[in-house]
């Protein structure tokens, strides 16, 4: 089943969300020192630091879902713009299945390669900026308020593992330094597939995630 993952808590002095991210195989009474911490209020995280977390849950033993989820939960801290962050798995069947994601719950559990921005950019092969959906004659809307849409592939070379997925309310929200950003993830992704080893439906198997 797709997951949503519930906003952080609020602080009550700045209203912004606050993260403290326990890396796996910290001990169970870790203190601060021990966590990497990413305040709305202070800082939001940048490229590196967020591959640099993802990296270390790895070297720490997290599991590949394990490091898809924290991904999307700090990928979309990043910007205010970012309304629906996702990541959609491409399964041998040619068809994209629902990942973890933070935003509103989505009707697109399944995309078939070739349908809608999603589809098409593993068809394509190539990342999608799209500035305004309302101009895609094949857009499947998940939302009526989402205006734009990024679509950047977790890849190696010409293997595409999956595809990090985000929609914003605003048109035209994706700039250069938004989709260089996104891209720096999905190749830290791409590792974490590659050291993995699996397919999706390998991982599915092992988390006991249901894929159909």
């Amino acid at each position: 089943m797709p997951r949503s993952i519930p906003r952080p808590a609020l602080s009550f002095k700045s209203q912004r969300p606050i993260y403290l991210v326990r890396l796996p195989g910290l001990p169970a009474k870790a203190g601060p020192d021990d966590l990497d911490v990413y305040s709305g209020n202070t800082m939001t995280p940048s490229a590196q630091q967020i591959t640099d977390t993802l990296d270390r849950m790895r070297e720490r033993g997290a599991s590949l879902d394990e490091v898809l989820t924290q991904a999307v939960e700090l990928l979309h801290q990043t910007s205010p713009k970012f309304h629906w962050t996702g990541i959609y798995e491409l399964f041998p069947d040619n068809v994209l299945r629902l990942g973890p994601f933070v935003g509103a719950p989505t009707n697109h559990v399944f995309i078939c390669v070739g349908q809608g921005v999603c589809g098409s950019a593993v068809a394509q092969r190539r990342n999608m900026n799209i500035p305004d959906v309302s101009k895609e004659s094949n857009y499947l809307a998940c939302s009526q308020e989402t205006r734009s849409e990024l679509v950047v592939l977790i890849r190696r070379g010409q293997r595409i593992f999956a595809q990090i997925d985000i929609d914003s309310h605003e048109y035209a929200a994706f700039d250069r330094a938004a989709e260089d950003l996104v891209q720096a993830v999905a190749d830290c992704l791409a590792e974490a597939y590659m050291a993995a080893q699996v397919t999706p439906t390998e991982q599915a198997r092992v988390t006991g995630r249901q894929s159909d």
